[in-house]
């Protein structure tokens, strides 16, 4: 566990992408199995451990200390799993609490985030992890006896438990027993290794290394291409050894189980002004940028799956589209929610699409109000046939062939957006037909569909943000490593009232500034906090005194859950408006009128 706790802790204090890549690479490469294989699985967000939640664990510290003094500590700190792990004590007699298990058993193969097969609370189990007692000496800890031949690299400083053994046992722990193993490993390790151990079973190390970085560490190792590696994942298991055994040389090469599998996406670069010449319709395809959310759409074998772009599977959120997927091959677009009137959909707003994310299980009620559907804008395979080297203009064409097949109209085509002058096409993108709109997609005809983000074959060319002026009324600290600056910033806007001009909230953000801005925001909220609600600080906001923020923002909606009945589309601080009292920032009305206009 102490090696995993190093980890994080360097990754968290590296800002360099290739040093990241390093330390990924030099921890897989001398680490045994299973535990790279579980820190594998934890740094892609591929470990659930549901023995264990937040609010258990504030259970636990519950037993320690006043409850208020951690919401204080907690609000200072910003983290709730470096809090706990500052603030807890190792309790008395813990270290005489009984050994593992004197033999131990073989690694099981969990399955990752929401796969099957993982134990479930409250069955019967037959696994041998669930009766070891407290594991707290023997094998399966750092400083023991078991080691990998070979691959045992500098002993650690204290005998600890090693990452395998709290996995798989927090993993075959029930819900009444996830709080005993939590104390008893909590007891077991110093500091860093407490914080660790936190971030393990809470799924949410936030230490800057995305999934695809830590793949392109195992592609680095193994000298494999990333994209090889992606198109594998899905297939796989943790604790990954087939994985590991092949990118060393030892093994074969893991065939993909998984039937309907994610294929890397292929990403567009923001179109800059010295790539405006390029942009002629001989060159270059144009179509909609739509505001919903990326998706992979795959139908093959009798398997249908629904991927982010980062290769999620959110079907469970969206079983109408699953059901509507009767095509045979995969297809990229956009997924939106929306009503069909006649031949056509009209798509709803990010809001109603955002009703049904990040759900396990969706009511039919839901469904009905909420239908999605997607706009597809690629083929990646047909029937069978991959596509994916085939340029753009051929795929088109098959993908209007395929979507024709399908009988569920659940699924259209994105149109084409036609142009003769770089002009015209620059008007059209500041008027665009529907407020759902972002801005347009340019693709050049010949282009293949590379995973990744190559510079030349698409482009993105968002619309201009909207900007109000906006006055600062309420900030909050932030977390990791913004937890020692005010960095969650509350803004409103004048509305007229019965009693006269009052400010009312409109929004709230968290970053568009730069560092040094951040700093002067906090300066300016500390010295100028006039109420404190918990964590949250209220600043001077009056007509001549207060801090005014140029707010940009990617459009408006309404809103009964804000006061101001009003709601914005991904708003960010774009600048300080030190020369600006708050008596001459925008009004409710500036707002009311992009509503209806219908921006």
């Amino acid at each position: 566990m102490e090696r995993f706790a190093d980890l994080l802790d360097r990754l968290i204090l590296t800002p360099s992408r290739n040093a990241k890549l390093t330390l990924l690479a030099n921890y897989f490469r001398t680490t045994p199995d299973p535990d790279r294989g579980w820190a594998l699985a934890a740094l892609t967000g591929d470990l659930d451990l549901p023995a264990v939640k937040p609010a258990m664990l504030r259970a636990l510290v519950a037993e320690q200390m006043d409850e208020v003094l951690f919401a204080y500590s907690y609000d200072y700190v910003g983290d709730l799993a470096e809090t706990i792990a500052l603030v807890w004590h190792e309790r008395d007699g813990a270290r005489a609490s009984p050994a593992l298990a004197e033999t131990k058993a073989p690694s099981p193969a969990l399955p990752r985030k929401g796969g099957e097969g993982l134990p479930q609370a409250g069955t019967d189990r037959s696994n041998a992890l669930a009766e070891k007692p407290s594991p707290l000496v023997g094998e399966g800890w750092e400083g023991g006896t078991a080691s990998a031949a070979g691959r045992n690299p500098e002993p650690p400083r204290r005998n600890t438990p090693s990452l395998s053994a709290v996995v798989e046992t927090i993993a075959a722990s029930s819900r009444s027993e996830g709080p005993r193993r939590m104390a008893e490993f909590l007891d077991a390790l110093d500091a860093t290794g407490r914080w660790a151990l936190l971030k393990l079973v809470t799924g949410g190390l936030r230490i800057g290394v995305s999934a695809r970085l830590t793949k392109q560490a195992l592609a680095d190792i193994g000298g494999k291409e990333v994209n090889e590696i992606e198109e594998l994942w899905h297939g796989l298991v943790p604790p990954y050894a087939d994985l590991f055994a092949w990118l060393e040389g030892r093994g074969a090469k893991p065939s993909s189980a998984a039937l309907a599998p994610f294929r890397p996406v292929m990403l567009a670069q923001p179109l800059e002004d010295n790539d405006l010449s390029r942009i002629t319709p001989e060159a270059y395809a144009a179509e909609w940028k739509w505001d919903g959310i990326r998706v992979q759409a795959v139908s093959e074998g009798g398997m249908r799956r629904l991927y982010t772009r980062t290769g999620e599977d959110i079907g469970d959120a969206f079983p109408d589209m699953i059901e509507a997927l009767d095509i045979e091959g995969a297809i990229d677009g956009e997924l939106l929610v929306g009503r069909r009137e006649g031949e056509a959909i009209t798509p709803g707003s990010f809001s109603e699409l955002q009703q049904r994310l990040n759900r396990k299980a969706v009511s039919g009620k839901l469904i009905a109000s909420h239908p999605a559907f997607i706009r597809a804008y690629d083929c990646l395979v047909d029937r069978g046939e991959d596509l994916r080297t085939l340029p753009f203009r051929e795929r088109r064409r098959r993908l209007e062939d395929l979507v024709a097949t399908s009988l569920a109209k659940r699924i259209d085509l994105s149109p084409l957006v036609p142009y003769e002058t770089l002009d015209d096409l620059a008007e059209k993108r500041g008027m665009p037909p529907v407020p759902i709109i972002e801005g347009l997609m340019l693709k050049r005809w010949d282009s293949v569909y590379e995973p990744g983000r190559p510079k030349g074959p698409w482009f993105k060319w968002k619309r201009d943000p909207h900007t109000v002026d906006a006055v600062l009324m309420y900030a909050q600290r932030g977390h990791g490593k913004r937890s020692s600056f005010y960095s969650d910033y509350t803004f409103g806007v004048w509305k007229e009232t019965e009693s006269g001009a009052e400010l009312v909230p409109v929004g709230k953000a968290y970053f568009g500034f730069t560092d040094e801005e951040l700093a002067e925001i906090d300066r300016f909220v500390r010295r100028n906090t006039i109420n404190r609600f918990g964590p949250v600080r209220e600043v001077v906001h009056e007509a001549e005194k207060g801090l005014v923020l140029e707010v940009a923002f990617e459009g408006l909606q309404r809103s009964t859950r804000h006061k101001s009945g009003v709601a914005m589309r991904f708003p960010r601080v774009s600048r300080l408006r030190w020369d600006k009292p708050p008596r001459e920032a925008d009004r409710i009305e500036t707002l009311e009128a992009l509503l209806a206009t219908g921006d």
